[in-house]
């Protein structure tokens, strides 16, 4: 009987190895398993609304797409790319560097943006940063590849690095709050003044990454120009 409350596990597993819709999935898990343990369908939709209304923050980057994709619809990508054309001093490297740099900083001052991957990333950063580096020569899928991955880097160094500094994010109360249940009276100010460092760190790691990436761009333009006829 214990094994069978387990039987939500199982439909995830059949769900999305048979390529079924993700949500229909997880909703026929969760009744499945509310089932067993002797919840009635009335309480099983009770507790989804609930989690639901509690995590309705979670899905506000479902609003940004679309907007984002009516954007880029009307010229988004290519007004990014011909204003990062007109700068010659802009590499991928330093457009990444400077999104970065500004994802610490809004972090630390705890402002927030959700879906960023979405909203900044896809639409404004990846486009200047492949535009900074091709300066319209033809280059390989891998390469714009590999530039769209650190690209989307730059938002997980910002972001994870320098949300921290911010005594009242998230993260730092979820930190707070594990601490406290094990015994461990840590003031908020304390935890963010020692995630100053590391946000330093990270941003040193970063910048030195950048940094070989556009070296590495332009050998790999070079010697691609070079493998053509």
């Amino acid at each position: 009987m214990e094994l069978l409350k387990l039987c939500g596990v199982f439909i995830v597993i059949a769900g999305f190895l048979l390529r079924l819709n993700p949500l229909l999935v997880v909703l026929a898990a969760g009744f499945a398993t509310g089932l067993v343990a002797g919840l009635s369908p009335v309480a099983i939709l009770s507790m989804i609304g609930t989690a639901f209304v509690n995590n309705r923050a979670m899905a506000i980057f479902l609003l940004i797409l679309p907007a984002i994709g009516v954007l880029e619809r009307h010229g988004l990508r290519e007004r990014a790319e011909a204003l990062i054309r007109s700068f010659r001093a802009a590499t991928a490297g330093r457009i990444m560097i400077c999104y970065m740099l500004f994802r610490q900083i809004a972090g630390g001052l705890g402002v927030q943006l959700s879906g960023a991957h979405a909203s900044f990333i896809r639409p404004i950063v990846n486009p200047m940063a492949e535009a900074a580096a091709t300066r319209g020569r033809p280059v390989s899928q891998e390469l714009l590849d590999r530039i769209r991955a650190m690209s989307a880097s730059s938002e997980n160094y910002g972001n994870f690095f320098g949300q921290l500094v911010f005594a009242a994010a998230p993260g730092m109360l979820l930190i707070k709050g594990t601490l406290d249940q094990a015994g461990y009276n840590v003031q908020l100010s304390t935890m963010a003044l020692y995630a100053i460092p590391t946000a330093i760190a990270a941003a040193v790691i970063a910048f030195i990454r950048y940094s070989l990436f556009d070296r590495r761009i332009e050998k790999d333009i070079q010697a691609e120009g070079e493998g053509r006829p």
